[in-house]
């Protein structure tokens, strides 16, 4: 048997387990713009949020819907399309991810994910 066709990976988790982590990692690095995770789970994720941002670029109420659906939360969302995109200058690659060393536990490679734009936050009114 051959693994030829099949994206992504799988972290020895259930479908549905999987894509909750990577809501999770994604939904924190909106909030956060920068978060420390495991390489693996970093590069899964890029794939996805990736997407995302160049949806949220185009802003339209369907963009927003899909963005909402994908990630299970409207504030979230809300903050992706009005506050970051609007801020992001460039057509792709919105992300960078810089090794951060090794896990103590388990020795696994670390890396931190952020965004290579500077996001200032909205201020409030």
């Amino acid at each position: 048997m051959h693994r030829h066709g099949y994206k992504g990976r799988k972290f020895g988790r259930e479908t549905d387990q999987r894509r909750a982590l990577l809501r999770g990692l994604t939904c924190s690095l909106i909030k956060e713009q920068s978060i420390t995770t495991t390489v693996a789970r970093a590069k899964e994720m890029r794939r996805g949020t990736e997407k995302l941002i160049t949806l949220a670029k185009k802003g339209d109420l369907a963009s927003r819907r899909l963005i909402i659906a994908r990630l299970d939360d409207i504030e979230t969302a809300d903050l992706l399309v009005d506050v970051i995109a609007p801020q992001i200058k460039r057509n792709s690659g919105y992300l960078s991810i810089k090794s951060a060393g090794f896990r103590k536990g388990d020795h696994a490679e670390m890396a931190t994910i952020s965004f290579v734009d500077e996001i200032k936050p909205k201020e409030a009114k």
